[in-house]
């Protein structure tokens, strides 16, 4: 594959050097570190460019330079706040096609879905700069006569956004954009199988912010150590860690969050589950299914993992399937062609073996594909399997095409299934039946973050909050009100009359305070 000719000139044309510096401060500067790891071109495994790995005083130099920065972001008006968004919005939308090639070649993402990651940065930018404009309080009745009650919402500090690697640039959008609107500044700690991604983002922040005055409001720290996300997660100048990744990694930040009495935004691990029912349309479903499958080769935290078909639609859903799986192309990401790239890295392609191989040893039946594919790169096959949801091996997120069948007789005991993981995220459900739709999303329905009635487990709009339960974490980022996590809640009252009534019409006989000296 030509990959390494075209990422060469890829890589300068998004400033992209030989051996790049581990930290930016977001005012343009960038320091170096020490040592080096490689970013991997996961579709021919091999180096695409070194890295070089952060020290512990540039995590220091990073958060200190965060907090000074946002003493003066927050005093800047949120509309002015949104100009720079908009701009920024704009440069991404001139740099599209460049960034979503280096997401395809960084990730193994095929282009059309590398190109829509940066199209969604572009769509969450555009629904920051709205939110600028309405930022929004409350005013409340008081109970005491001339005393206006309200509610509003300040910028809470310096943000630490930690990305994984399967969404290496809108995860980091979800955040930033809308924590740049509130009046936060952000620290980015990028996964380390992503970092040329983040590089490339933050060179293109660097020049807006340059023309704006917001020099520092994103800044960047990269390594493929664990201590700077154990020392951002125990920083108490960092008052939000919002961290994207497994449930497992997730179960150590937040008690380090807790600790200092920091908050924590988790988008930890999902188990998704799609429900195609007796009346479900199987010309809406199967689309749906076959994407939420093997989108992004299994390693979205919305990929559909597990699939609930009624026992009359067994045979027919099965059966075309089946059809779809064989026609699957797996290939080069850069190819037009291809629907499914490789896994991240070789770790990835043998979790998946692993779990093709205890799903069988359990008493799995291997309908299709389950192995890994040889030569270049960290391909396997897109593959479906009967198996049972109990088995431990189900009720695990594996990051990898491999889609779980089972039958089930009536309505209630898919959604019992569906539920019966440790994850929460997505969920959805075909059907035709308006009883058994409002049943799924009804309070003793699913009991995902996402639930979704006639389409499939993965493409979230971001006007919408995104976000799961249980082990996938309980956050909320992206539309709707997810701003507020960004930004502390006060609630003021004002007194504008000439006595002092305490609420509850408590009488309190207050002892003269006049003394012989007053008038």
């Amino acid at each position: 594959m030509p990959h390494r000719t075209e990422s060469e000139t890829l890589l300068e044309r998004l400033g992209i050097e030989e051996l790049n510096p581990a930290t930016a401060l977001g005012d343009g500067s960038w320091r170096a570190g020490v040592g080096g790891f490689a970013s991997i071109d996961p579709a021919v495994g091999e180096p695409l460019t070194m890295v070089q790995r952060a020290m512990p005083d540039d995590l220091e130099m990073a958060v200190a330079a965060a907090v000074r920065v946002f003493r003066h972001w927050r005093e800047v008006p949120a509309p002015r706040r949104g100009l720079f968004v908009r701009d920024l919005a704009d440069a991404l939308r001139d740099r599209k096609d460049d960034l979503g090639t280096l997401i395809a070649l960084e990730t193994g993402k095929i282009k059309a879905e590398a190109d829509g990651e940066v199209q969604e940065m572009i769509d969450i930018a555009d629904f920051a700069v709205g939110l600028s404009r309405r930022l929004e309080g409350s005013v409340l009745a008081s109970e005491r006569p001339q005393h206006r009650l309200f509610e509003q919402w300040h910028p809470l500090g310096p943000v630490a956004v930690i990305t994984a690697f399967n969404f290496p640039a809108a995860v980091w959008a979800w955040n930033a954009m809308i924590a740049a609107v509130c009046g936060d500044t952000v620290i980015w700690k990028p996964s380390p199988k992503a970092p040329l991604t983040a590089i490339a983002v933050q060179r293109i922040a660097d020049e807006v912010a340059s023309r704006h005055g917001a020099g520092g409001v994103f800044s960047l720290l990269l390594s493929d150590e664990t201590w700077p996300v154990a020392g951002l997660a125990a920083d108490g100048r960092v008052p939000l860690v919002s961290f994207t990744g497994s449930s497992a990694v997730g179960k150590k930040i937040a008690p380090l969050v807790a600790a200092r009495f920091g908050r924590c935004l988790l988008e930890c691990s999902g188990n998704n589950a799609v429900i195609v029912d007796e009346s479900a349309d199987l010309e809406l479903a199967l689309p749906a299914i076959v994407f939420g499958a093997v989108g992004t080769a299994g390693q979205r935290c919305t990929t559909t993992r597990r699939l609930f078909i009624h026992q009359r639609r067994w045979d027919e859903t099965v059966e075309r399937l089946l059809h779809a799986w064989r026609q699957l192309r797996v290939g080069d990401p850069l190819d037009p062609h291809t629907l499914l790239g490789p896994l991240i890295d070789e770790e990835a392609r043998r979790a998946f073996v692993a779990a093709v191989a205890e799903a069988k040893a359990a008493g799995g039946e291997l309908l299709h594909g389950g192995k890994a594919l040889p030569g270049h790169g960290f391909y396997v096959e897109p593959t479906l399997l009967r198996a049972d949801n109990g088995w431990p091996v189900v009720q695990r997120e594996t990051f990898a095409p491999l889609l779980y069948l089972m039958p089930f007789a009536r309505i209630d005991d898919a959604i019992r299934l569906q539920n019966a993981v440790p994850q929460g995220l997505s969920s959805a459900l075909f059907t035709n039946d308006l009883r058994h739709a409002e049943r799924f999303v009804a309070a003793a329905g699913s009991d995902c973050g996402i639930a979704n009635v006639n389409l499939g487990t993965s493409g979230a709009e971001v006007g919408g909050a995104f976000g799961g339960e249980k082990e996938t974490g309980g956050g909320r980022e992206a539309g709707s009100d997810a701003w507020k996590a960004y930004m502390r809640r006060q609630t003021s009252t004002i007194n504008w009359g000439s006595t002092l009534p305490l609420a509850q019409g408590i009488e309190f006989r207050v002892p003269s305070t006049k003394t012989d000296a007053d008038p």
